[in-house]
């Protein structure tokens, strides 16, 4: 006898006689409360069904990214979908290696793994998960929900969870609920198929401002910087008073001079910044609280915006375009992607030729120390400014080594992809000239004026279509197909349209003009004196814009 137990004590059963059926596409939840028998459960399953997956028993190796670990088989894209649906979409945790991230993390991290795994069998065998989402908060767990639903259907997996909460059960939508009371006692519901979008009308978007910009801020992962002067500000929230914000999206005004517009356009908008501010709006941020990343909130807060922005065109440079779809689920035009210019091209040659690593550690102290380089780097970023803002040489003459260093890191970095959608408020014919070349339209209501505050941006790029060879020159022109890009990216956002439903109201907003601050270029012009301020400075020679407008680098002084 051991505290009390005799050694011939009776063996309590704690799973009567079942049938279950798995295969393809299936998705069961076992539901007990603690010590009824779930893992029991399991790991009978695992000795009946040979080659069973296992999350707990998933390993990563200590030396590299989480990401490279996920499905190193599979593209990147295809690693991303599983991680961000399995409730890791922030990018910086996809850099971090699995002994750095958090237990919830982990756990999150081994789950993607066993689902790329489970994937790549084309779900011939289950993969079971013991204590599923245990070790989460409710928000996050029920977007992990949502997405392992997605999933399941999507690759036809196979797939077996344990869990204690009843409360899981709307969110996940399992196709089998085994419920174990213990004792031996066990009832299986088969459950019919539910479609439709998972917590549906449980959202609400409403206007906001910069200031509620700020709670996003650190949750993107290019979050330093200042934007140009932003018109509108939506943010998306929880439909009970007082909810949670988990996303949000802000529209400014667009960059003087962008090659891709340029082209979708025919160049109707180039030289012409009155005309611009009336017809254009740029999409600078969309965050999405990386609890929720993956549900589908993404595309869905776009899509509801673009047509209250009030005007007819809004174009969008996202880094993460090539990767992540989220701007074409949201009814936006990809027109073409970012390539590095002729002379961005030779000023990297020239630097590899003087020995110099633009992306080591010592790069500007280089730019300080050595006058050839701070040169080569000053040209760059000088001719960017020139093209966009203008104001080019002072601005780099009192530009410290160290920003300096920043913005050419920036101008060289990334490849973003221009979008653009073309809203109108009456139906334009489909020969008119002013309709851009491959771009769909949509009817856009009456919306109120604009709401402004100031945030983050990144330094443009030149861009060329993706069907054909042509190269933006280097520069500004006063006629189509020229101009310089600004990669003012969205977060890698989500896909799917889980979790919503909500409405939108403009908020009117005084001139951004009116607060009181100038740049070193000039004022944006915005209506109704913007048409006579650009005509009469250029009879002086130049046409001034305002850098934040046009979308300056990160970290603009």
């Amino acid at each position: 006898m051991q505290f009390g137990v005799p050694h011939d004590a009776k063996r309590v059963s704690l799973i009567g006689p079942a049938r279950l059926s798995l295969g393809p596409g299936r998705l069961v939840l076992i539901l007990g409360p603690s010590g009824s028998g779930k893992s029991t459960a399991l790991a009978q399953i695992e000795r009946q069904v040979a080659g069973c997956g296992s999350v707990e028993r998933v390993r990563f190796a200590a030396d590299a990214a989480t990401v490279d670990l996920v499905a190193p088989w599979a593209p990147l894209a295809d690693a991303l979908a599983m991680m961000t649906g399995c409730g890791l979409g922030d990018a910086r945790l996809w850099l971090r290696r699995y002994e750095e991230l958090s237990e919830g993390e982990k756990f999150r991290a081994r789950l993607a793994r066993g689902v790329a795994l489970t994937a790549r069998s084309h779900g011939a065998t289950p993969l079971l998960c013991d204590e599923f989402c245990v070790r989460l908060h409710r928000r996050a767990a029920r977007a992990v929900c949502i997405n392992l639903h997605k999933l399941v259907g999507r690759h036809r997996l196979c797939v077996v969870v344990a869990n204690c909460d009843e409360d899981v059960i709307p969110a996940l939508r399992p196709d089998v609920v085994v419920r174990l009371s213990g004792g031996g006692r066990c009832t299986i519901e088969e459950r019919e198929p539910r479609r439709g979008d998972a917590g549906r009308r449980r959202l609400r978007i409403e206007p906001a401002t910069k200031r509620d910009y700020q709670a996003f801020a650190e949750m993107h992962y290019r979050a330093a910087g200042g934007l140009g002067f932003v018109d509108k500000v939506f943010v998306l929230r929880e439909q009970s008073r007082g909810g949670d914000p988990l996303g949000i999206v802000v529209y400014a005004y667009s960059p003087l001079e962008l090659a891709l517009r340029n082209e979708a356009t025919s160049g109707r908008f180039s030289g012409k910044p009155a005309l611009l501010n009336r017809s254009f709006r740029i999409l600078r941020r969309l965050v999405i609280h990386p609890d929720v990343r993956g549900c589908g909130l993404g595309h869905y807060l776009v899509r509801r915006t673009l047509p209250l922005v009030g005007t007819e065109y809004v174009e969008c440079l996202a880094a993460m375009g090539a990767l992540n779809p989220v701007f074409e689920k949201a009814g936006m035009q990809r027109i073409g992607q970012c390539v590095l210019s002729p002379s961005r091209q030779a000023a990297l040659e020239r630097l590899r030729a003087m020995n110099v690593d633009p992306w080591g550690r010592e790069f500007p102290l280089l730019v300080s120390r050595r006058p050839g380089v701070r040169r080569l780097v000053a040209r760059v970023v000088f001719e960017w400014y020139a093209a966009t803002t203008g104001g080019g040489d002072e601005r780099v003459a009192r530009q410290s080594p160290e920003f300096l260093a920043r913005t050419f890191q920036a101008l060289i970095a990334s490849r973003p992809v221009y979008y653009l959608w073309h809203g109108v408020a009456r139906e334009t014919p489909a020969h008119s000239p002013n309709r851009p070349r491959g771009v769909t339209t949509q009817h856009v209501p009456s919306a109120g004026s604009a709401s402004s505050g100031l945030l983050p941006t990144s330094p443009p790029y030149d861009l060329r279509r993706e069907r054909g060879s042509d190269r933006a020159p280097d520069g500004p022109s006063s006629s189509g197909g020229t101009g310089r890009q600004s990669p003012t990216e969205p977060a890698p956002e989500t896909t799917g349209s889980e979790y919503l439903d909500g409405s939108a109201k403009s908020r009117s907003r005084h001139d951004p003009r009116r607060r009181g601050r100038r740049s070193d270029a000039a004022l944006a012009p915005t209506e109704p004196r913007a048409a006579e301020r650009p005509r009469r400075r250029a009879r002086r020679g130049r046409t001034r814009h305002d850098p934040r407008q046009a979308g300056g680098c990160a970290g603009e002084e």
